[in-house]
């Protein structure tokens, strides 16, 4: 045998490492920013609030280093466990009729409506911060000059206190923030709907499937994948709700609706103990990911029905 024919031309492994070097060399400078982007916004910040829960920091000192002092202050603190409480039944008055709501109009916007207009109007409230919703909100449920309590009078109801009551309160921020998301929701759901295959519906309708059974026996089952992403996203987007408590309540009347980052806020913005307020930051990363952990167990998020 020539042993000409035998290896491979040396120039030829030359041109192809050459490409594949410059490959690599190209894509690294596409991930660079975003990288250096990750590094400065997210992770140096994330280890440095960690070193930070460990201190005790008022923002006009250097940080003192005090160990697991600010986590033993929270496991002990009652106003701790009285906002993350307030805060899970915030997400309990949330998530059900969030998901709920957001799949009815997903499911009308598949086969009923089919204007782009009205489609979009139902997307609108998620275009609209957080801030502006609240302000807006704040005025139509004023107890005194809302214009809901004038519509409620003129029908002969009583007037609410929505954001003032003590027991309407928290159920009107939820309210504030649900019909706000509801309509993002949905677009999820909606994605989801369209890529759902129409040969399975074709093949359940000949066989003679009622619509009843093929939203429950398909459509809901095949949706599981995009119920899991918006379950995990509202969920984490749930346990930091701050916008709205801040401009409508301020976590009032009688700390009905101060909310765990609220509580945080305020220790750190407010009472200056930045220490401590990182602490329970830290305490509700681990909270958040124990729960999104627990959701893609319980979902079966790595497996896919239409395997």
């Amino acid at each position: 045998m020539n042993p000409s024919e035998a290896t491979p031309e040396p120039t030829v492994f030359r041109t192809v490492n050459r490409s594949v070097r410059q490959e690599a060399i190209t894509g690294l400078l596409f991930v660079l920013p975003a990288f250096i982007g990750f590094v400065l916004f997210y992770l140096y910040p994330a280890i440095r609030g960690l070193w930070i829960s460990f201190t005790d920091w008022n923002m006009l000192r250097e940080p003192t280093f005090v160990g697991f002092e600010n986590y033993l202050q929270v496991f002990q603190d009652e106003k701790f466990w009285n906002a993350l409480w307030i805060t899970f039944k915030y997400v309990l008055l949330n998530i059900p009729i969030q998901t709920l709501l957001g799949i009815l109009l997903a499911v009308a916007m598949d086969r009923v409506v089919k204007s782009t207009v009205i489609r979009g109007l139902m997307i609108l409230p998620y275009l609209l911060s957080n801030v502006l919703v609240a302000l807006v909100f704040l005025w139509l449920l004023d107890p005194s000059l809302g214009i809901v309590n004038a519509g409620l009078q003129a029908l002969g109801l009583p007037k609410q206190d929505f954001f003032v009551s003590t027991d309407q309160a928290l159920p009107t921020v939820a309210f504030v923030n649900i019909w706000r998301h509801a309509g993002f929701t949905a677009l999820l759901f909606y994605a989801g709907l369209q890529s759902i295959p129409r040969s399975v519906y074709e093949a359940a309708k000949i066989d003679g499937a009622s619509e009843n059974q093929t939203f429950w026996r398909i459509t809901l089952p095949l949706l599981r994948p995009v119920t899991v992403f918006v379950a995990v996203t509202s969920i984490i987007g749930s346990f930091q709700i701050f916008d709205t408590v801040a401009v409508a309540t301020n976590g009032g009347p009688a700390d009905a609706t101060k909310v765990l980052v609220y509580y945080i806020y305020e220790n750190g913005f407010a009472f200056f103990k930045m220490g401590y307020a990182t602490a329970m930051s830290m305490v509700l990363f681990a909270i958040l990911i124990i729960f999104t952990l627990l959701q893609l167990k319980f979902f079966r998020a790595d497996q896919s029905d239409l395997a």
